[in-house]
Parts: C-alpha cells; sequence; structure tokens
C-alpha cells in the first residue's frame, strides 16, 4: 500500500464520478477517506454503466471507491448533521461535489467549517464553478463536452460532432481535483495556511483542449474546429490519424511523407509537402493514405511499418489491451478479490513511486460498512448507534 498521504484525513460527500473518482486517488497514496452516503447509498450505487452489474455492484460505485472506509449517514437528520460536523472538524480535507449551496444549506460549508478549523482543506467539484451566470445549471459529462468543444473536435467533417466515448471532462476533472487538493496540503504544510479548492467540469473539458485552443486563437484566426476524414484534429496535418485496413484501423503519426510513400508503394504521398500538409492537400493525403491501408492487414502493415521506424498503432479493443505485455508489466490493471467474494479488474493508480505500483488495501465497500467503526473513533458508543439507527439517522452493516 503506498503512503505518501498516510495521516491524512479526507471526508468525502462525493457521488457519481469526478469527485469519488478524484478523492479515490487520495485514497490510493494512503489517505484515511471516510466516504459520507445517504443511508440509501449514494447515486453511484444505482446505476450502472452498460447495465453490468457484479455480484450486485455497479460499475459507477467499482470505479471510483476502493480504498474508503463507507459511512452511512441521513444528512436530513439534525443528529446526522452534528455527526458529519464533527467528522469535519477531525478532518484535514472535506470534499463535496453537490450542487452549488448544498453544503452550506447542510451546515457543512466552508465558511462554517474555516470558522471552526482554520487549517482545513475543503475541496469542490462542480459543473460550471461555485458562482457565475451558470451556477444554476446541472454539469454533466455529455453536456459539458457538447458546450465547450469535445464534441466538435473529436467529429469530423463528413460524420459531425461526436463525443469522446468516456466521461471526458469527469475523469480529466478527477484528477485536477486530486491535484488541485494535493498542492494545497503542500502549502498548508508549510504555512498551517487552510484553502479553499474548486474544480469544475467546464475547465475540465478546456484543459483537455489546450493544445487545440492555443491553435485556434493564436499565430492567426483559424476557420475551423474541425478535422478532415481520417485525420486525428483540425490542427494537425495529414498523414496524422487513424485509417482502415483490410482487417481493422490503424493509427499513422507524424513522420517522414517521403519514407511513408515508400511504405505504402504510392510515390505520390512524397510530393505533398509539410506545408500542403497543413491545408491545401491535407484532404487529398488522407485519401491516398486511406487507398493504401485498406490493401493488407493489420499485421501486414506492422511488418512493413516497424522496421522503417515509422510511428504507428494498430487500434486495438480491451481483450487486446489486457493481453499487453506492457500494461501488465506497469501493473496498469489489478485484479483483486471485491467486497462481496466477486473477482474484480480494476485500473490501477496510474503512478508509480521508487517503481510501487498502487494497491487495493480496501475494495469497493457495501454501503455502511464502516458507520460503526467511524462512529465508535468519535465516541459515540453501541448504545447511542443503535437508537441513532433505530430513528434512520444512520446506516450500519451488520455481519
Amino acid at each position: 500500500m503506498l503512503d505518501m498521504l498516510k495521516g491524512v484525513r479526507v471526508v468525502s460527500f462525493n457521488h457519481f464520478l469526478l469527485g469519488p473518482v478524484g478523492i479515490q486517488a487520495l485514497g490510493d497514496l494512503g489517505a484515511d477517506v471516510i466516504a459520507i452516503e445517504a443511508v440509501e447509498g449514494a447515486w453511484q450505487r444505482h446505476w450502472s454503466g452498460a447495465d453490468k452489474w457484479a455480484d450486485g455492484q455497479s460499475m459507477l460505485l467499482l470505479v471510483g471507491n476502493r480504498n474508503k472506509r463507507s459511512v452511512a449517514l441521513d444528512l436530513k437528520s439534525p443528529k446526522a448533521k452534528e455527526i458529519a460536523l464533527k467528522l469535519c472538524q477531525t478532518a484535514d480535507v472535506v470534499t463535496e461535489n453537490f450542487r452549488p449551496g448544498v453544503m452550506d444549506r447542510l451546515g457543512l460549508g466552508y465558511e462554517r467549517l474555516k470558522a471552526l478549523k482554520p487549517e482545513l482543506i475543503f475541496a469542490s467539484a462542480s459543473g460550471f464553478g461555485p458562482t457565475g451566470p451558470y451556477v444554476e445549471r446541472p454539469g454533466q459529462d455529455l453536456m459539458i463536452q457538447a458546450m465547450f468543444g469535445l464534441a466538435k473536435i473529436t467529429g469530423d467533417a463528413e460524420r459531425g460532432p461526436r463525443t469522446v466515448g468516456v466521461s471526458a471532462a469527469d475523469h480529466h476533472g478527477a484528477a485536477l481535483y486530486a491535484m488541485g487538493i494535493l498542492a494545497a496540503l503542500v502549502r498548508r504544510n508549510r504555512t498551517g495556511q487552510g484553502c479553499r479548492v474548486d474544480v469544475n467540469l467546464m475547465q475540465a473539458s478546456m484543459d483537455l483542449q489546450a493544445e487545440s485552443f492555443t491553435a485556434f486563437f493564436n499565430g492567426g484566426k483559424s476557420q475551423t474546429e474541425v478535422p478532415p476524414k481520417y485525420v486525428g484534429g483540425w490542427y494537425y496535418p495529414a498523414p496524422y490519424g487513424i485509417y482502415p485496413t483490410k482487417d481493422g484501423h490503424i493509427a499513422i503519426s507524424l513522420g517522414s511523407l517521403e519514407v511513408l510513400a515508400k511504405a505504402l508503394g504510392d510515390p505520390r504521398i512524397a510530393t505533398v509537402t509539410d506545408k500542403e500538409a497543413f491545408g491545401p492537400r491535407r484532404t487529398e493525403l488522407a485519401d491516398m493514405v486511406a487507398a493504401c491501408t485498406r490493401t493488407r492487414t493489420n499485421a501486414e502493415w506492422i511488418a512493413i511499418m516497424e522496421p522503417m521506424k515509422i510511428w504507428h498503432g494498430p487500434v486495438r479493443g480491451y481483450d487486446a489491451i489486457a493481453a499487453d505485455p506492457q500494461v501488465a508489466h506497469n501493473r496498469a490493471l489489478l485484479k483483486v478479490k471485491g467486497a462481496t467474494g466477486a473477482d474484480l479488474t480494476f485500473v490501477n493508480h496510474p503512478v508509480q513511486y521508487d517503481g510501487q505500483a498502487g494497491e487495493v488495501a480496501l475494495p469497493p465497500q457495501p454501503l455502511g460498512a464502516q458507520t460503526e467503526e467511524v462512529l465508535s473513533e468519535l465516541g459515540i458508543g453501541a448504545a447511542e448507534q443503535d437508537a441513532l439507527e433505530k430513528e434512520g439517522a444512520i446506516k450500519r452493516l451488520r455481519a
């Protein structure tokens, strides 16, 4: 188990994807993450991608809830709110991704918590930020991709806009969430100063497009953000992109057009200048490359391109990725026994430290699995817990 954040306590009021995944990274690093959920369970327990369930556990639960202790509280109950407030005062970091204003209405907002513990770090994730003209709008990945560029630059001139295919803003936002919290922790350890950290889906999606935005607005205004067919982005030259083969698709990256012409067996490709590949002949060049790549299989093209040092890569599905030797070497996928006994596969923490990869010390837990444990740590005894559970303020998991 990684121990970079050993001794750091994080109280998490997070749901859905961005929040849980971002805080999971802190748990992977050894923080004591206490995940607060409603007594009926957070949203991620009740919705599952592809409608797939692993022994009753949703995919959304599994993706972002390992290495956390589960506490179930009904925050509509004044007594449960008191417990949550006590927990927050034991924390180094309090995190949430409710709509802006919800934590204030619960009596758990930043200003109140800062008054009680000035050195506290309070991290909030939202759709558009805590203030501004869109503060009341719901933030959701598909809408964000549509509104802030990802869908337009991922589509092409022939088929129109297209989503990335994953919740890209959520996943990148999660990384920014963890990054912001870690930066605040570093400063607090140096100065003792607490901090409010805010991340949002809108800027997460725009940050993913930093190269594209920079190219669009600088060096003369661009005419479009839409790439032609095959090319991997509007600001790239042909042949940079993905091309059909006899049995699949292959990516061709940047390189010498003369060498590529020899590999593909079409001397016309070498007549295109680098400047023309960016603009006047980009579509023509991409079509020439596609006509060539269709004539052989992926394996045949790899055998030709590899010795010629052409940057390339076959388009592969998940089964092939799981069998990749570098994936195994890096332990990028982890197979573990889940809390219910089911065999589970996780995408591992993506950073290594002194050569050590992440581990799953605690697979995603059943709802309320650690309610009794955590409340006991707060000095709330068994009799009081029994009374709280009887009135519905808490939920405990009983063996």
